[in-house]
């Protein structure tokens, strides 16, 4: 029962996270600024960068060891089937990112702050697919992956959704002047996280000799919106080094959670 309880927890911190973060919505008056959206997303990519290497390509490879030389490979096409699998719905999902002009994916009639809601919730479905294939590996008692590792991971991601919360409901409420609709706007797009968590557990219950390969599959996910997204968003507009810095604040803070809690 402690277990269980402990695994729906962590499941749970990465959206409670999320909310937090949207919920700013009531604390602030105006608008992010670039320079505080920049420091904000240059973490997330740290964090998220870091979560990829130690939480998820690592023990990928680790259970793969008597491989020898060739223990990469599974990890490799995980990572590529992640990648492809964001792009697919990079594709097929209508969505609009911050500082864009046009949307991307399929042509529908939809309000902006839909799309950019639809953005963010597409950037959290590998975040929530990489919680779920942690805990699976803890359910199913992997050597490799440990409660302290999944926990590591979960407040990691949870770390990293508040200011994206922020990011994500005060536009809403600047455009909609509603900070309740903005609020729930941001609370829906994290919701995500924690459906795609436990659907990807379930699945993991019938997968389990194919964990090194989910857990890559995941880490190619992140890596895709990272790279896709948040690098670009970090980087717009006049140049500045506090993404960089932060990106470097992220990844440290969340390689030490690992290395501490794994």
């Amino acid at each position: 029962m402690g277990n269980s309880m402990n695994i729906i927890i962590g499941v749970l911190i990465p959206f409670i996270g999320t909310t937090l973060g949207a919920s700013c919505v009531f604390l602030l008056k105006n608008d992010l600024n670039v320079f505080v959206q920049r420091i904000f997303i240059g973490f997330a990519s740290g964090v998220m960068v870091a979560a990829s290497v130690w939480s998820l390509l690592i023990p990928s490879m680790e259970q793969c060891e008597k491989m020898g030389r060739l223990a990469f490979l599974p990890a490799g096409l995980g990572f590529m089937f992640g990648v492809l699998f964001l792009l697919g719905l990079d594709s097929m999902i209508p969505h609009l990112h911050m500082h864009a002009d046009c949307a991307e994916g399929p042509r529908m009639k939809l309000k902006k702050t839909t799309m950019m809601v639809l953005a963010v919730t597409l950037h959290n479905i590998p975040e929530g697919m990489a919680v779920g294939v942690v805990f699976g590996g803890v359910l199913s008692d992997n050597k490799a992956v440990t409660l302290g590792g999944a926990l590591a991971l979960s407040i990691g991601i949870a770390i990293q959704n508040f200011p994206e919360g922020a990011i994500i409901s005060m536009p809403l409420f600047i455009e909609e002047k509603n900070k309740m609709k903005a609020f729930v706007a941001g609370v829906l797009s994290g919701i995500v996280e924690p459906i795609a968590a436990t659907i990807t557990m379930i699945a993991m219950a019938f997968i389990v000799p194919l964990l090194p390969v989910v857990l890559s599959f995941a880490a190619g996910a992140m890596m895709y919106v990272v790279v896709e997204e948040l690098i670009p968003e970090m980087s717009f507009g006049k140049h500045s080094n506090i993404g960089v810095i932060m990106f470097s604040v992220g990844f440290v803070i969340m390689m030490a959670l690992d290395v501490a809690l794994g």
